[in-house]
């Protein structure tokens, strides 16, 4: 009636650990898609936004105020200011904006230049060497320009 040989109450530890770390790498790929959906849907419901509700000339304004009435020397000081921010997150930061910004904010008219307006004043001494081609590619993907000259026009008197 009894069996001679008793069978183990606890599994192998490397079994156990074995079978944990499977079930954690499963869990662990089931927590990305869900965050790539969230930031496609979020994302694409506020280029939605912008498109359908801000006037053309509300975004000119600001523009063009960012261009004409903004001193250099303070988008210089912002700019440099950028250097206290470590490395790595600015390299994260690129990084996330180039995989997880959807299609659809680039192809968004409105969008693009809003953002080419701002990051055209970002020098590439900024970007971290790691992320160089992730930042071309950002670029590249909202038209960004890049600026030849950032000294004082002649034509602005002080």
């Amino acid at each position: 009636m009894l069996s001679k040989r008793k069978k183990p109450t606890y599994a192998p530890p490397a079994k156990f650990i074995l079978d944990r770390t499977i079930s954690l790498t499963r869990k662990m790929y089931r927590f990305e898609p869900p965050v790539r959906f969230v930031s496609d849907r979020l994302i694409s419901l506020e280029v939605k936004a912008v498109d359908r509700y801000v006037p053309d000339r509300l975004l000119l304004l600001f523009m063009n105020t960012l261009d004409k009435r903004v001193p250099r020397e303070a988008i210089n000081g912002i700019v440099s200011g950028l250097d206290i921010i470590p490395p790595k997150v600015r390299s994260s930061l690129i990084t996330a904006a180039d995989r997880y910004v959807p299609d659809t904010a680039a192809s968004s008219r409105k969008i693009s230049a809003v953002i080419a307006g701002v990051y055209k004043y970002i020098p590439d001494r900024i970007i971290p060497p790691e992320s160089a081609e992730d930042w071309s590619n950002v670029k590249t993907k909202f038209h960004i320009p890049t600026l030849l000259s950032r000294g004082q026009s002649k034509s602005r008197k002080e």
